[in-house]
């Protein structure tokens, strides 16, 4: 296990009276200090050893927070397991990954669509064995294709993806404050918000509730700069919710996740004036490239040290040891390159990177070629769609969450005004809310659609 030593120099460091969290209450710097060595203290006292590992089932939260702090400053490994999982889901990975011991609430607080909650957790023992490998977290993939993977990062990787945050224009710098939306158990707000955070000296700023008017409150809420961080869920919130007034303090909103439909973000630079910023990223390497301004939408470019190349027309990233835990699929690693599975180009001349879907999006019908991005896009776009997946399931279907008044019939006329026959879906299914992973992407697993539509 890495050196513990890196929590308080990367994350820690700093003047006491820093402002890190601000739920509204402010966390300073010296308080989360205090609130860490406690934690450890309990965590010691429940079998958590140097070498070992923590299962922490908590929501966002202070407490979420400082026992994730508290693990690494062990020296131990954290499993991150998101608290929307099942009993069933995490027994199967408690049993896979065995740690010494598992943090979960005993009592919760706050209503559901509170994106901080008020959390007193509990830790209990496990198993009495050090950690499965070397890695300092753990995560599970959020599966929005198909069953989780297991996926492990060092704290050397951690470290240096902090290190490249810092080297990114546009990201938010000390002094400014991050109004933080997706969960910190996955990569963006782990490490996008948390971590950058912490590192650089940004407030992190969870709004009261998850909804329109109180992103816009958080971010009204002090005079500093303040980017909105989130997912394309996210953007339908805010594009939805017209402010009281000026709003000097947004310089900008970055999502990840998914691509934006392009209505989508027009029609946020339109109510805003400020840039939606684009981040491509996955959880076994963070962040891959970023368009913070939304200049070169829907096109990215590559992030201080990482590598991408098409190869076969997928798109490969530097990797340098393979990030999968339990799992040596050729497939996937080899030779320092991960395959992301996506399909797309590098531009020779710029270097940037245009991400075109998920490589099995392309099906033959009749003998042509369709690629299902481009139908979703199409899709996405029409007036009166919210969101909609397009997946093959004996046929083109169109899975299609409704903004607004809709019927099938329109939309199949619609459709036929902007797509040639043979790309047309056959199976059109309205839907009042379409799945979602608990990082926000749209499910695209057609038996899950299916029984979503049922």
């Amino acid at each position: 296990m890495t050196d513990p030593s890196w929590v308080d120099d990367i994350l820690l460091a700093g003047p006491p009276t820093d402002i890190c969290l601000r739920l509204p209450e402010p966390v300073d710097r010296g308080t989360l200090r205090r609130l860490v060595e406690a934690a450890q203290t309990r965590l010691a006292a429940a079998g958590l050893r140097p070498g070992g590992a923590a299962a922490l089932r908590l929501p966002p939260s202070v407490a979420y927070v400082v026992n994730l702090l508290a693990t690494w400053r062990t020296g131990a490994q954290a499993v991150l397991l998101d608290h929307r999982l099942t009993d069933h889901e995490v027994d199967r990975a408690l049993r896979r990954l065995t740690p010494q011991v598992v943090v979960a609430p005993v009592r919760t607080g706050g209503g559901a669509l509170r994106v901080f909650l008020d959390v007193t957790e509990g830790v209990t023992p496990y198993a009495d064995r050090p950690a499965g490998s070397a890695h300092a977290v753990i995560q599970l993939s959020s599966g929005s294709t198909g069953p989780s993977k297991v996926i492990g990062r060092t704290a050397a990787d951690l470290v240096a993806e902090v290190h490249r945050y810092t080297l990114i224009d546009g990201v938010a710098r000390a002094g400014e404050r991050i109004i933080l939306l997706p969960s910190m158990v996955h990569v963006l707000g782990l490490v996008g918000g948390l971590l950058h955070g912490l590192h650089t000296g940004v407030e992190l700023v969870p709004p009261q509730r998850l909804s329109g008017d109180a992103i816009l409150a958080a971010v009204a809420a002090q005079d500093t700069p303040a980017t909105v961080l989130g997912v394309p869920f996210h953007i339908g919130l805010l594009a939805s919710t017209r402010p009281a007034g000026p709003l000097p303090q947004l310089v900008r909103m970055t999502t990840g996740g998914e691509l934006v439909p392009a209505a989508v973000a027009r029609a946020f630079t339109d109510r805003f004036g400020v840039p939606l910023g684009n981040m491509y990223g996955m959880t076994e390497v963070g962040v891959i490239g970023t368009d913070l301004y939304g200049r070169h939408r829907p096109a990215i470019t590559p992030a201080p040290g990482i590598q991408v190349r098409e190869v076969g027309g997928e798109l490969l990233v530097s990797c340098p040891a393979s990030p999968y835990v339990g799992l040596s699929d050729p497939t996937r690693w080899s030779d320092g390159w991960l395959h992301t599975r996506d399909a797309g180009t590098v531009d020779p001349d710029s270097g940037r990177v245009t991400v075109a879907g998920r490589l099995d999006s392309q099906v033959s019908v009749g003998g042509l070629k369709v690629d299902l991005s481009e139908v979703e896009a199409t899709v996405a776009e029409l007036p009166g769609v919210g969101a909609a997946v397009v997946v093959w399931d004996d046929g083109i279907t169109a899975y299609v969450q409704p903004d607004g008044p809709l019927t099938e019939e329109t939309l199949d006329d619609l459709l036929a005004e902007r797509l040639a026959g043979y790309k047309r879906p056959r199976t059109l299914r309205l839907l009042d809310r379409l799945p979602r992973t608990t990082t926000g992407k749209l499910v695209r697993s057609a038996p899950a659609l299916r029984a979503a539509a049922s």
